[in-house]
């Protein structure tokens, strides 16, 4: 029974420690106090159940396994895990996106990011290897009927904040729901009018998560139209390079290049047209003119190559 008091007085310990970092970190970031999490009371059970687990887990390890590296890695895991997936849970149940990571490197689904999951990592080594052999003396200060007492009253206060919370987010979700807006900013404008016109409850959660992003089937469905139009624009943008690029290197052939083919094709014409015997005056009059012009053109000093067809000759 005493191991199990300390683990859920470690529990509100450092959902408390969580609350208080958020709450800083949001102050640094917009200038004001915000109370985050979904809970009125100061407490974010995230953090501490993310704790509690990781107590448990390394507590039962033999010391030689419960070392620096396997406290870090279990740590990475196990706090990697429960963010995902109460962000998964959170989002199924309610239409929103409570946090995104999409933005960050090598995140996962945009629940989970790197970044996070090494602090976490760190977290866990600092909360087994010293923050908790001094708890443990300082809980253990007290009597077992003290702490009893305690965590009773906790867990009274906890499970009473839970169901107004539950309430506010039952609120949000048929706001989500009923919301005739086709787009993620539209959404969150009518859901926090919606909030911020209730009781102190409602307010503080519209406060609690100013980058939350709610999203309903209308929204997912006209967000996967536009991809899919993006996506067939993309593939038509692509084709018409195609064809401007091929366009393009039809128009920079070089003129002189078509004129020698054009001669080299007169000059196979007139070789199975002109028969030497059966000519003409006429005819060979002309034959002459033409071979006199294909000196002059070859004697040019713009004319680079001989007269014939380039492209046969291995230009």
């Amino acid at each position: 029974m005493d191991y199990w008091v300390n683990i859920i007085l470690l529990f509100f310990i450092y959902g408390f420690a969580g609350w208080c970092m958020e709450v800083i970190l949001k102050y640094r970031q917009y200038g004001r106090f915000i109370n985050r999490g979904f809970l009125t009371g100061p407490i974010l059970p995230i953090y501490g159940g993310g704790a509690a687990l990781i107590t448990l887990v390394v507590g039962n390890l033999t010391s030689l396994e419960s070392g620096v590296v396997m406290t870090f890695a279990l740590s990475f895991v196990i706090c990697g895990a429960v963010e995902y997936f109460t962000s998964l849970i959170l989002e199924k149940i309610f239409h929103a996106r409570w946090w995104d990571y999409s933005q960050k490197p090598m995140n996962l689904h945009g629940r989970i990011w790197i970044g996070n999951l090494i602090l976490f990592g760190l977290a866990g080594v600092g909360i087994i290897h010293l923050l908790n052999p001094a708890l443990y003396k300082v809980l253990g200060a007290f009597s077992l009927r003290t702490r009893e007492a305690v965590t009773t009253f906790l867990l009274l206060v906890l499970a009473a904040d839970s169901v107004i919370s539950i309430f506010v987010l039952k609120l949000v979700k048929t706001g989500i729901d009923s919301s005739e807006a086709d787009n993620t900013e539209e959404i969150s404008r009518e859901v926090r009018h919606l909030l911020t016109n209730k009781s102190y409850f409602h307010a503080r959660f519209a406060d609690a998560y100013p980058d939350v992003v709610y999203k309903t089937d209308r929204v997912k469905a006209r967000l996967e139209k536009i991809k899919e139009e993006a996506e067939r624009r993309r593939m038509e943008a692509e084709k018409h390079f195609e064809e401007q690029k091929k366009a393009i290197a039809a128009s920079l052939e070089p003129v002189y290049l078509i004129r020698a083919d054009l001669i080299g094709a007169q000059d196979e014409l007139i070789a199975m047209l002109y028969d030497e015997q059966t000519a003409t005056d006429e005819m060979r009059k002309q034959k002459a003119e033409v071979d006199r012009l294909k000196e002059r053109l070859q004697a040019h000093p713009f004319v680079k190559i001989p007269i014939g067809r380039h492209r046969e000759a291995g230009s």
